[in-house]
């Protein structure tokens, strides 16, 4: 008996605890579960995570309660329902009734707008904001310095602008700061120097300016600083040597210029990235001596000087150094250790190799002996005089003292110089008379190909064709099924509003079924208000082009006066700017990203359709509409292309063009006369790398814009594409994507395509037949061959795709020259050569893109062979 009772007493101890413990864990304020439905209902939250019947502090993913009250949000990575993704918005002004929340969390959910005034009036407890790529823009309010609790603030990659507000220096709890891959502008301000409690400050990839605050060498605690891929000036301040618990200092990237400080006292550091800036003089000793040092890129700046014999001094066996793109000279120390890559190519190192460069090590671009790949003997010489150095000239006898000529070698000498004068004069008249011959061949050829090619006619040279003069009329009767106007009424149900799909440039666009339940989508074409020549070009067109690349043309109804229609076969998959993301068939109204095996074929798809256009008609078409809504798909997603109302002849397309670019003379610009898009194919191209960004990005609208935002957005994206960097492009792939290396791999190649076709200069940008190839075969774009037929390639097959392709990441302002001959192999990794699980890839050796030195891979200069036709490698016809 009194053990039943026992037993009873606790039992009901347990469902006591059990009840008390379900109770706690219940919302005790109705001000707060209100709140939280609010916050459901602004930002559009499914289901799946906060269901509305549940207990939000049991059944809400990412809520903690603590006694009755919510403390803790986090809905990282969330979906919005498909109603909320439509218009999402910075919309959580339900958070201020949340009075002891601790901790924010909305890192990668889209939140586009401003961070609110009020977020630091109302939410005096917080602790955790972490804001990261959310698509924030505007400015960092100063109200957030009243967040005086805070530890963690993220608010990188976003879109932030303006300056930093002063009131950031009251946060003096804060222990993460990242303001990364934002748009931020001015200086650093000296004040952040008094938050004595910051371990990580990431400022990098934004347009902070000005010199490096002394005052941030008083942030004892500092393990990580990042200020790379800016534009601070000046020189490194010294009291950056006081931080002694600094463990990664990534300075890379900017205009720093001056001798890099003695860091002697930086006991712990690891990792010291410094490439791409303007430092002068040697490398202080100090900074070999460090013992913990891992990593060291300083490649990219003005160092000289003669490296120290570091073989007793590094205890490391797994140190990656790069010093490439200096002017270190003299001979090599020797090095006994074991380096897990060093990269001293770029230089002026001369003598013989020793031991140690036999692997792992890059010497290109050196005066090394018995080595190849190295500078001129010329460059050499003058390098070392310059310095009042001796130089060894490769090991050969007599290398600081010329020997004199013999009388037989002067005539000899001479008779040369006679030989080669009357050899050059030959030959210059012999090249005269092949150009003349060819001109003359060219222009029969043209002819001949007019009767045989896609006969397309002779085309305007203006942007559309002149309409039809009076009393001339038309014959389009045999162009298609001839369809009544009763029938076209039938098919879209009177052109009802539900059978509406869009308004296009030139009519709306109507689905229809027809009688034998044919779908059809029909344009109306309303005479009144429409151009009436452009009505009259794309019946011109569809009477004379047909491939499988373009929208089917299905027929026509004529017959009424004031309203013309145009019948295509309808697309069950819509256009790409539609279907790139598209309801799921799940219940959670979420939606389903499209794939990137299905996005390389529509990019391929796209790709051949121009190409037919620009290559294979002659006189060459001109789309001048190309973005994702023009680019339609069918039930297997292949591609169409429609939107085929403006397109038109190449402008200037004649033979007085061609030898204006046999002689590489000025050509009109990118523009039309008239304000209307350029009838050039290097417009098409131009468009066409906007609709491969999207492809990658995911970022709609990108190829229907062309106004201010839009452009900023591109000049803040394409710094992410680098032929040198692979792991720069995820900080701009679509997120919903899910790819593994490989694929990555393909989407760093699309994106490094994308960038060559939208260089501001239409001469530099790549033909479609060689944007094509690339995306059939991307990773040829990114990865080195090695086979014995591609080393058996001749030189100018190499440099005539890169003319091609590449050629615009050599002549841009802000990216270095890359020639054709010269390679080195660079470390897998970022910009600051961040080690990877990649091995046994090479670089170019010299600066990538944007500042970016360090390379994953080379693009491969070998990737088809040099084409046989003069128009394959000419330039483009349009330059700015």
């Amino acid at each position: 008996m009194v053990h039943q009772q026992g037993r009873l007493v606790f039992f009901c101890f347990v469902f006591f605890l059990l009840f008390d413990s379900t109770f706690e864990q219940r919302i005790s304020s109705l001000a707060e579960k209100f709140a939280l439905l609010q916050l459901r209902s602004s930002l559009g939250l499914r289901a799946k995570e906060w269901p509305i019947k549940g207990n939000p502090c049991l059944d809400w993913t990412g809520i903690l309660c603590k006694n009755g009250r919510v403390t803790e949000i986090n809905i990282s990575g969330f979906k919005r329902t498909r109603v909320g993704s439509q218009s999402p918005q910075f919309s959580v002004d339900a958070l201020q009734n949340l009075t002891l929340l601790d901790s924010f969390n909305a890192s990668n959910f889209a939140l586009p707008g401003s961070i609110p005034e009020w977020f630091g009036l109302r939410l005096a407890s917080l602790r955790i904001l972490d804001l990261r790529s959310c698509s924030i823009s505007g400015t960092i309010p100063s109200t957030l310095g009243n967040l005086t609790s805070l530890v963690t603030l993220y608010l990188s990659n976003n879109g932030l602008t303006g300056q930093l507000p002063p009131s950031l220096d009251q946060l003096s709890r804060l222990s993460t700061l990242d303001l990364s891959q934002n748009k931020l502008v001015g200086l650093i301000p000296a004040a952040f120097g008094s938050l004595q409690n910051l371990t990580l400050l990431d400022m990098s990839s934004n347009f902070f300016n000005g010199a490096i605050p002394p005052e941030i060498g008083n942030l004892f605690q500092l393990k990580s600083l990042n200020l790379s891929n800016n534009s601070l000036s000046s020189s490194i301040p010294t009291q950056l040597g006081n931080l002694s618990n600094l463990v990664d200092l990534d300075l890379s990237s900017n205009s720093l210029s001056g001798t890099f400080p003695e860091l002697g006292g930086l006991r712990n550091l690891q990792r010291v990235a410094v490439e791409n800036n303007r430092l002068s003089g040697s490398l202080p000793e100090a900074l070999w001596s460090m013992p913990r040092l891992q990593f060291l890129d300083a490649s990219a700046n003005n160092f000289t000087g003669i490296l120290p014999n570091v073989s007793s001094i590094l205890n490391a066996t797994s140190a990656v150094f790069n010093l490439s793109q200096n002017m270190f000279y003299g001979n090599l120390p020797s090095l006994s250790r074991s380096f897990s890559f060093l990269d001293l190519s770029g230089n002026y190192f001369q003598g013989r190799l020793p031991d140690f460069a036999q692997r792992n090590v890059s010497l290109n671009s050196n005066c090394l002996q018995n080595v190849t790949s190295q500078r001129s003997r010329s460059e050499c010489a003058s390098f070392y005089s310059e310095r009042g150095l001796s130089f060894d000239n490769f090991g050969e006898p007599n290398a600081t003292e010329p020997v004199p000529p013999s009388k037989s070698n002067k005539k000899s000498h001479r008779n040369v110089i006679i030989l080669a004068a009357v050899l050059g004069g030959v030959g210059l008249l012999a090249l005269v008379l092949i150009c003349l011959v060819l001109l003359i061949f060219c222009t029969r050829k043209r002819g001949v190909t007019n009767q045989r090619a896609t006969e397309v006619g002779p085309g305007p040279a203006s942007s559309s064709p002149p309409p039809p003069g009076p009393g001339v009329s038309l014959n389009f009767s045999s162009l298609g099924d001839v369809f009544t106007y009763q029938q076209i009424l039938q098919a879209t149900g009177e052109f009802s509003d539900a059978n509406l799909m869009k308004h296009g440039h030139s009519g709306d666009l109507f689905r229809g079924t027809l009688e034998g339940g044919t779908l059809i989508v029909v344009k109306r074409i309303d005479m009144q208000s429409a151009r009436k020549e452009a009505y009259l070009s794309e019946l011109d067109f569809f009477s004379k082009v047909s491939n499988s690349r373009l929208v089917p043309f299905m027929g026509h109804c004529l017959e009424n006066e004031n309203e013309k229609f145009v019948v295509y076969k309808y697309m069950p998959n819509g256009d790409l700017s539609s279907s790139l993301f598209r309801k799921n068939n799940s219940d959670d109204d979420s939606l389903q990203s499209l794939d990137w095996i299905t996005r390389l074929k529509i990019a391929i798809g796209a790709a051949e359709g121009l190409s037919y256009l620009h290559h294979e008609c002659n006189p060459p078409l001109v789309h001048r509409d190309v973005q994702a809504s023009s680019i339609l798909l069918d039930d297997k997603f292949e591609v169409r292309l429609g939107s085929l109302n403006e397109a038109c002849a190449q402008e200037g397309d004649s033979h007085q063009n061609r030898i204006s670019r046999l002689l590489r003379l000025p050509q009109t610009s990118e523009q039309g006369t008239s304000g209307t898009p350029s009838a050039t194919c290097a417009y098409d191209v131009y468009c066409f790398g906007k609709v491969l960004l999207e492809l990658v990005t995911g970022k709609l609208g990108i190829s229907a814009s062309n106004d201010t935002g839009m452009k900023e957005w591109l000049d803040g994206t394409l710094k992410y594409i680098s032929i040198y960097d692979k792991e720069l492009v995820t900080n701009i792939v679509d997120p919903s994507l899910i790819i593994d290396e490989d694929l990555l791999e393909e989407v760093w190649a699309m994106a490094i395509v994308a960038r060559s076709c939208l260089n501001p200069k239409p001469s530099r940008r790549p033909l479609m037949r060689y944007i094509l190839k690339a995306l059939e075969n991307p990773l040829k774009v990114v990865r080195e061959e090695h086979t014995s037929s591609a080393r058996l390639r001749a030189t100018s097959s190499r440099s005539s795709w890169n003319a091609a392709l590449f050629g615009s990441w050599r002549s841009s302002s802000d990216v270095a020259a890359v020639p054709a001959t010269t390679s080195a192999n660079k470390l897998e990794g970022t910009s600051s050569l961040k080690q990877s699980g990649t091995t046994g890839s090479q670089g170019s050796g010299l600066n990538g893109d944007n500042g970016h030195s360090s390379s994953t891979r080379r693009h491969s200069k070998e990737i088809f062979p040099e084409p046989l036709e003069e128009q394959d490698v000419e330039r483009r016809p349009h330059e700015e």
